[in-house]
């Protein structure tokens, strides 16, 4: 049995900053993942996984969520034949946390993907094409929706569009807005490349956050942690955020128009710092 790091097993979903995908037809991969730092880790029956070890891997994955291990599963592309079996044996899977859905273009589609799991089972909606985009909005609000998130390489596949994040801020920025007018948790931004060092996942959390998102896919483990420090508040936020607080409690007047505003700002910083463990990290 696996057991999961239990900071991230404590940790709501809808916090998660690092979203670790794991090949299933490599279960040996699945322990090293869930005592891992991350946030929440998935198990890839989709991308990951070739046509012909498909039944092995999605066997691997039933078994261990049957045996003790929590996690995530990313499902094949909707209305497959893959698809339906993933959602028919997954739909009993005493450990499974919530389902991916790879390829999403529809809000029907998770829609219909919710209806074939067990009650309560959240959908991630993995948004990776044009049209993806464009109906982000009616996605984020269809029922089973819990957060979306943004699959880069395949959306540059189907767009043509470079990696410079300027070429992807109007897609990053649809999903960070349908994400609010569904009032969901924050998106989740696409993955460093997984031979990418962990300075440069770090950097490459600058962008996710300017943007407005609040996680990241991670392709490697030791691309989890740098994803959770690039997407938490910085030492400069916390001592602020403390100050504020402590100020406030000593009776602070509320001086500006300013003030309401950067108190809640203050207070969620400080929920953030409680949640992720930062105040003694």
């Amino acid at each position: 049995m696996a057991f999961r790091n239990r900071r991230a097993a404590a940790l709501p979903a809808k916090l998660s900053r690092s979203w670790l995908l794991v090949n299933a037809s490599k279960p040996e991969l699945f322990a090293p993942a869930l005592a891992s730092e991350a946030d929440s880790v998935i198990f890839d029956l989709e991308a990951s996984v070739p046509e012909e070890k498909k039944v092995e891997a999605r066997a691997a994955v039933v078994e261990a969520l049957n045996t003790g291990m929590t996690a995530w599963v990313r499902v094949n592309i909707p209305d497959t034949d893959d698809w339906a079996t993933d959602l028919a044996d997954l739909s009993s899977a005493k450990g499974l946390r919530g389902v991916m859905l790879a390829q999403t273009e529809k809000p029907e589609q998770v829609a219909y993907t919710a209806m074939r799991l067990r009650a309560g089972i959240p959908v991630l909606a993995l948004i990776e094409s044009a049209l993806g985009i464009e109906n982000a909005t009616a996605i984020a609000s269809a029922p089973g929706t819990f957060r979306l998130a943004f699959g880069t390489n395949d959306f540059r596949k189907d767009t043509g569009v470079g990696d410079d994040p300027l070429a992807l801020a109007y897609a990053r920025g649809k999903l960070v807005v349908a994400s609010r007018v569904g009032r969901l948790p924050g998106a989740i931004d696409g993955p460093a490349a997984v031979t990418a060092a962990t300075g440069e996942v770090v950097e490459e959390c600058k962008t996710t956050a300017q943007m407005g998102m609040t996680g990241k896919l991670a392709l490697a483990i030791e691309h989890a942690d740098a994803v959770n420090k690039g997407l938490s508040p910085s030492d400069d936020e916390l001592k602020w955020a403390q100050q504020m607080l402590e100020a406030h409690a000593a009776g602070a007047e509320v001086g500006d128009g300013s003030y309401l505003p950067r108190l809640a700002r203050a207070q969620k910083i400080a929920g953030l710092a409680d949640s992720y463990g930062l105040w003694n990290a």
